[in-house]
């Protein structure tokens, strides 16, 4: 009888967190299909049409002469380009931390750490000192540079290292006539590919996501990507603006289709991705 009890309030519970975070995602979802009248006289969770759906798409790809497609873009050029450094610096320097000895190894490994805690924010004033001093600043790379060093990656790809790559298959590759080059490219890194997709993953997701860098690297609209641009059509709702022109308003379900078609790029990687995500995240898991 207890053992019931306990299992229905643990579903209960659960039950309330997950509609906790499903009615949101759900009214955001029914809010994009209507239009400004029908969100302020009828039920929040209510369907509007296809039709409104279309026209808010409409309305939305033709704000400022197309902005949302080249904060798109933007944001692409950006997440893609961060994430190809991200993964030349942070497979093998994670690699080299697990598998290999050399002078200052140690501390190298508790700088990682100790970036990886520092919160993102505290990091962008000396970034844009040092962006600003290269003269890199209001271009891509004044963007990419900060975020292609990712400490977290490093860590996951040195936990994957130690705990599941056995040193005896590399001192045999070794042992083989294979150098430390060749180890790494022809047997650890094939057999790291969960920790590479979790790793590329994180990276793509927490570059799509950047703001505050962006923001304030990127002074010219332009040159946004689409959270940043986020905040413009933010501004330009009468609901948050009220002097806002009417010929630059944007509605709220414009507002709110915007940010799903800003998350949706995430949402595909994440299913494509998804059989090596669960695999890189479970890597370690066990130790032989």
């Amino acid at each position: 009888m207890i053992r019931v009890l306990s299992k229905t309030t643990m579903v209960a519970v659960l039950g309330l967190f997950l509609l906790f975070f499903l009615i949101p995602i759900l009214w955001l979802l029914l809010t994009s299909t209507r239009n400004s009248t029908s969100l302020l006289n009828s039920s929040p969770y209510s369907f509007g049409s296809f039709g409104d759906l279309g026209r808010n798409f409409s309305a939305l790809m033709s704000f400022q002469d197309g902005a949302v497609k080249r904060w798109l873009g933007n944001s692409l050029l950006y997440a893609a380009l961060a994430l190809v450094v991200t993964l030349l610096v942070s497979i093998p320097a994670g690699y080299a931390l697990a598998k290999m000895k050399f002078a200052g190894r140690r501390f190298l490994l508790i700088t990682t750490l100790v970036v990886m805690l520092m919160p993102t924010a505290s990091l962008v004033l000396p970034t844009f000192l040092e962006i600003n001093t290269a003269h890199l600043v209001n271009t891509p790379l004044s963007v990419v540079l900060p975020y292609s060093f990712f400490p977290f990656g490093v860590y996951l790809t040195y936990i994957y290292f130690s705990t599941t790559v056995p040193a005896d298959l590399l001192a045999a590759a070794k042992i083989d006539g294979c150098g430390e080059f060749r180890t790494f490219t022809r047997i650890a890194l094939p057999l790291a590919t969960p920790v590479v997709a979790l790793v590329g993953f994180f990276s793509f997701v927490g570059n799509w996501n950047n703001f505050f860098l962006p923001y304030v690297m990127l002074p010219g609209s332009d040159q946004y990507p689409m959270q940043v641009g986020l905040t413009q059509m933010l501004a330009s709702t009468p609901t948050f603006n009220p002097v806002v022109g009417a010929n630059a308003a944007v509605s709220p379900p414009e507002l709110v289709l915007a940010t799903l078609v800003s998350i949706a790029p995430v949402l595909v990687v994440f299913l494509l991705a998804q059989r090596y995500l669960v695999a890189g995240l479970t890597a370690g898991g066990t130790k032989e």
